[in-house]
């Protein structure tokens, strides 16, 4: 019986080491800090800008708006959760539609990728960052990738307006 207990003992402490082991090799959303801020890309008249909140809570929020001239063409709602099982989930839902959830598949230092291998496009949301750079990626099925090179804003007012400082 002692000898039973002492086995059950042991096999706990190792499950305990390798769930802790497992854990820290997890990814987590804090880790996704650096894609927090404010991001624009002008070309041209055309404009597309990506801000994001730190983490907090779980999640992290998004906003994306593109547009030419004074005009906005477009825009996302975004937001990246850590789901009740530790998953972390994208969901995009472009012009305010019904989100759609593309799940981590792979995070290292500056750069995250998530993937719905059941959506139509884009089956792969990636974003790299390189300093100030922040280059965001949609790609999937029979149809090419589209990248956003973005530079951070490190103003606090909007493109065109003066402070009121």
């Amino acid at each position: 019986m002692r000898v039973s207990r002492i086995a059950a003992a042991a096999g706990l402490g190792w499950l305990l080491v390798a769930g802790a082991a497992v854990a820290a090799d997890s990814p987590t959303i804090d880790a996704l800090d650096w894609l927090s801020g404010d991001w624009v890309s002008e070309r041209d008249a055309r404009w597309t800008e990506e801000h994001w909140t730190h983490p907090r809570g779980g999640a992290m929020l998004g906003l994306g708006r593109s547009g030419k001239e004074a005009r906005m063409l477009g825009f996302e709602l975004m937001r990246i959760t850590t789901e009740t099982d530790g998953s972390i989930i994208f969901w995009g839902a472009p012009g305010g539609r019904r989100p759609v959830p593309f799940k981590l598949v792979s995070q290292n230092g500056t750069e995250v990728a998530f993937e719905n291998p059941q959506h139509g496009f884009p089956k792969r949301i990636a974003y790299k960052r390189e300093g100030d750079r922040l280059t965001a990626t949609v790609s999937g099925g029979d149809e090419s990738a589209k990248s956003w090179t973005y530079e951070r804003r490190h103003e606090a007012v909007s493109p065109g307006r003066r402070s009121k400082n």
